[in-house]
């Protein structure tokens, strides 16, 4: 059985900054352990998706995400957006103040 190394890409996106998608790491064996364990360490959200991860791997690093991936990133940041609207409203959920009511009218 033949070892396949893994591979590891990273992509950054602000709406506010960024007008498309940017690689921002890329690597394979120790380098992909790296970015992942350094996304874990920082909270970010980890998509395996092997064919996305080939695809950027053949870009250069900082390059825009090319039009060709657009719709496979989108979904991808919709599910990043809809998993941290669940986390957030989690966040609320547990900071919100327990209403105790007893029935006054004994």
């Amino acid at each position: 059985m033949a070892y396949i190394r893994k591979k590891a890409a990273a992509i950054k996106y602000d709406n506010k900054t960024d007008k498309v998608p940017k690689l921002i790491a890329k690597g394979k064996g120790l380098v992909a352990d790296n970015i992942i364990a350094k996304a874990k360490e920082h909270g970010i959200y980890i998509k395996e998706d092997k064919d996305l991860v080939e695809a950027l791997s053949t870009l250069d690093l900082f390059d825009d995400i090319p039009v060709e991936l657009y719709k496979v990133v989108a979904a991808l940041l919709a599910e990043l957006y809809h998993i941290n609207g669940k986390i957030k409203e989690q966040k609320a959920q547990a900071k919100a103040p327990v209403s105790n009511e007893t029935n006054q009218n004994n």
